[in-house]
């Protein structure tokens, strides 16, 4: 599936379907939709979709992302997460912008501003040895 952009470049769409199975890394040049089942992280250098079929086990790291399914797993999007009224997030979320729809489920912890940054949980003051 190819679509056409206003600015007239076309994008590559990878779409992996309700009932296929992937175990194992994912990468794509392009943006990707998924409907079947990952288990693996995931890395597009477009957008990626989760559809309300679409089963994620890992890492995902996109621009944008948009989650309709279920993704259990770190969420790192560049720019935008929407998570869609049914929805069902496990895991941590770095992005610049955060949407989440009413009826959506999400467990864990977020953090947003420069998706560069990693989330790293403070570290408690050192105990001192003073006698």
């Amino acid at each position: 599936m190819k679509t056409k952009p206003m600015n007239g470049n076309t994008e590559d769409i990878t779409i992996i379907s309700n009932g296929v199975k992937i175990e194992g890394k994912v990468n794509s040049s392009g943006s990707i939709r998924i409907d079947g089942k990952i288990q693996g992280d995931l890395t597009a250098q477009g957008n990626v979709t989760v559809g309300e079929q679409g089963d994620i086990n890992g890492q995902i790291v996109a621009n944008g992302i948009t989650i309709g399914g279920k993704v259990v797993g770190t969420v790192n999007a560049k720019d935008k997460l929407i998570l869609e009224a049914k929805a069902s997030l496990k895991g941590d979320i770095i992005a610049k912008i955060l949407v989440i729809e009413a009826g959506a489920k999400f467990d864990g912890k977020s953090s947003m501003g420069d998706s560069k940054e990693v989330f790293t949980p403070p570290k408690p003051p050192a105990a001192s040895t003073s006698n």
